[in-house]
């Protein structure tokens, strides 16, 4: 049955959503996401020119929500070390929502991140970019020592790769984690100080 509603690539990323959190990254197929939209798989491919672009795109659009929603940490207000300690809580939160959400969506997404290298290279070049702001605000108004921002904010997100690196969502979960995290964020922000 044909819809009468707009064919998006925005529409075109929920549905695909819905279908992977249905049959996995192994079995979904854009006949699947035509199929859910009502159109016909042509019609998806007219937005996205192969399967890989569309499993790009809708890994894209899931890391940026991680993204997006740590971006307004970076000028929110407060010390700079307040900014770094809710940055990076707020990742390990995020990730562990979505691992702990929705651990079928967690799974595929897994997957997909392991097929679209660019997409995730870009993603940490993001994160380590709002680190590096934040480091470079903490340097400048002499909370932080000096140091060079960028190799600085890529040695934190290193140091705290346990806590948000899906390879160990299994820990994420585990008695004193959060604890464990908060001992490795109070010896990060000891190690930054002047």
């Amino acid at each position: 049955m044909a819809t009468t509603e707009t064919l998006t690539a925005e529409r075109i990323l929920a549905t695909t959503e819905e279908v992977l959190r249905r049959h996995g990254a192994a079995k979904a197929t854009v006949v699947d996401v035509a199929r859910a939209l009502g159109v016909s798989h042509a019609s998806v491919y007219r937005h996205f020119r192969t399967k890989a672009a569309l499993r790009e795109a809708v890994t894209k659009r899931w890391l940026d929500r991680t993204s997006d929603a740590l971006s307004g940490v970076v000028d929110a207000d407060g010390s700079a070390e307040d900014r770094l300690r809710r940055w990076l809580a707020g990742l390990f939160e995020a990730k562990q929502h979505k691992a702990g959400d929705d651990p079928e969506l967690f799974a595929t997404y897994t997957v997909l991140t392991g097929e679209a290298s660019e997409v995730v290279e870009e993603h940490i070049a993001d994160l380590t970019g709002q680190l590096a702001a934040i480091v470079r605000q903490g340097v400048e108004s002499g909370e932080f020592a000096p140091c060079e921002p960028d190799s600085t904010a890529q040695a934190l997100f290193e140091a705290t790769a346990r806590y948000h690196d899906p390879v160990y969502a299994p820990d994420w979960s585990r008695a004193g984690a959060e604890d464990a995290f908060t001992s490795l964020l109070d010896l990060l922000v000891r190690a930054l100080r002047p």
